[in-house]
């Protein structure tokens, strides 16, 4: 695991959640330079709990974006694993979602708050109140 590539890749815009989910759960396994990553679709799609065809087209996008490449295969029960690295020079060009350090960050002016409300009275004090009328 590499809290290198994860912290890079949290910082980074890749377009919807289930990609942002998917190469979080690739760099969770990947070695800090991005390499060592060989679990099956099925194991992504399990752990992720996306459907079967979401994880499949986002791994497609992702190596023909250049984001994942395919370093090698691992035989397992079902045949092989493929063995994929993620290009951390491809995950840095990509736009950071950090937010701009100019100021505080505010982009909206401060929530104006009238005068304080006074909390509703409980049950026993209305009780109380409505006998001392009587």
């Amino acid at each position: 695991m590499s809290w290198k590539v994860a912290n890079l890749c949290a910082d980074r815009i890749f377009g919807s959640a289930s990609r942002k989910q998917i190469i979080m759960f690739l760099a969770d396994k990947a070695s800090d330079d991005g390499s060592g990553i060989w679990c099956s679709k099925g194991t992504i799609q399990r752990h992720t709990e996306l459907g079967e065809s979401t994880v499949k087209r986002t791994i497609t996008d992702f190596l023909r974006e250049g984001i994942l490449v395919e370093t090698g295969r691992r035989p397992c029960k079902n045949g092989f694993t493929v063995i994929y690295r993620i290009a951390l020079d491809r995950v840095m060009a990509l736009e950071s979602s950090a937010e701009p350090d100019e100021g505080t960050g505010s982009t909206v002016d401060p929530v104006q708050r009238g005068p304080q409300t006074t909390l509703k009275p409980s049950i026993n004090h209305l009780r109380a109140s409505a006998r001392r009328r009587r």
